[in-house]
């Protein structure tokens, strides 16, 4: 099991690698992306995501409704085909959940 690491290699760009499941996500995990601090818009790149189960949904629904609540743009980038299935499975629309910059 390889465990989150969160990295910002610019302003409110940030690249998850690891794996988002129950086993690797805690409170630390959902407190890392400063949003008081973040600049208006904030991409999230998944390109390094590896398993993602219902609590890395979880984790990527809680991280929307901080932007929200702090007024920023969320982005995702490189969004994985499995978040994408299990978004479906959850009657969640890719398109009404996750906003990347090409759409």
């Amino acid at each position: 099991m390889q465990n989150i690491v969160i990295t910002s290699p610019a302003a409110g760009t940030y690249l998850l690698k690891g794996h988002l499941i129950f086993n690797t996500i805690n409170k630390a995990v959902l407190n890392t992306l400063d949003f008081n601090q973040a600049p208006t818009s904030i991409t999230i790149d998944l390109q390094q995501v590896g398993e993602i189960d219902s609590a890395g949904l979880a984790l990527l629904i809680e991280w929307i409704k901080f932007a929200q609540a702090h007024q920023k743009k969320l982005y995702f980038d490189n969004i994985p085909a499995q978040l994408t299935a299990l978004a479906k499975l959850s009657y969640i629309s890719e398109i009404d959940l996750f906003t990347t910059k090409n759409n």
